[in-house]
């Protein structure tokens, strides 16, 4: 156990640190299976300790959030119009997919906000959005705001672990983990729930619309 710890002492004191934490970061945002946030937690957790640097933690995270979710938006730009392209019109497909537009463009940027913090979800989100030509601009605008809170939300998820456990940055970690999970958790339980309601409401509805047809 103290071998680890001192070997992860000496890599977090490393300045190539902030390297690996923005490549990280930076893969994440298009290719969700890098464990991103796990890193920046960790960082986080020694961070505590002195090394690395708090800010310098929060700023490449951020950074390489930020023009990860640029290269994931880019792709669904690139080729997911090709696809929607192909969609014959006035077909449920193509009904559903204007309502999918619709809904961006009215909640994009909140979307974007909340899917940063949902595994796997961000990326299918910034994909869509650049799939649907959501606005480069706006897009970025709400980015920044997603890549920086959720890099201040992890960093300080695994620093305050540190501080609880400053003797043994393990326990620490494995702290910080928890709260993550268990904030991940809650949050697909509150939209499952909501989901479930919203399906429910709409179900007297399309029994009206049946009834009339």
């Amino acid at each position: 156990m103290n071998e680890i710890t001192d070997l992860l002492h000496q890599v977090m004191g490393s300045p190539w640190i902030y390297v690996a934490l923005f490549a990280l970061a930076f893969l994440d945002g298009f290719f969700p299976v890098v464990p991103g946030e796990t890193a920046v937690i960790t960082a986080g957790v020694f961070a505590a300790t002195g090394s690395p640097n708090l800010y310098g933690v929060i700023a490449v995270a951020a950074v390489g959030a930020f023009l990860g979710d640029h290269v994931s938006y880019a792709i669904g730009r690139t080729f997911g119009a090709r696809m929607l392209g192909r969609v014959k019109p006035n077909t449920r497909r193509h009904r559903a997919l204007t309502r999918a537009r619709e809904a961006i463009d009215v909640r994009g940027g909140m979307i974007l906000v909340v899917a940063r913090y949902i595994p796997g979800g961000r990326t299918a989100v910034t994909l869509t959005m650049g799939s649907m030509g959501f606005p480069l601009r706006r897009f970025a605008f709400y980015d920044a705001f997603a890549a920086l809170s959720w890099a201040i939300y992890s960093t300080l998820i695994g620093y305050f672990g540190g501080l609880a456990f400053e003797q043994d940055p393990l326990l620490g970690l494995l702290l910080g983990l928890g709260i993550a999970v268990s904030i991940t958790a809650v949050t697909e339980l509150v939209r499952f729930v909501l989901a479930r309601r919203g399906r429910r409401a709409a179900a007297p509805d399309r029994e009206l619309v049946g009834a009339e047809h």
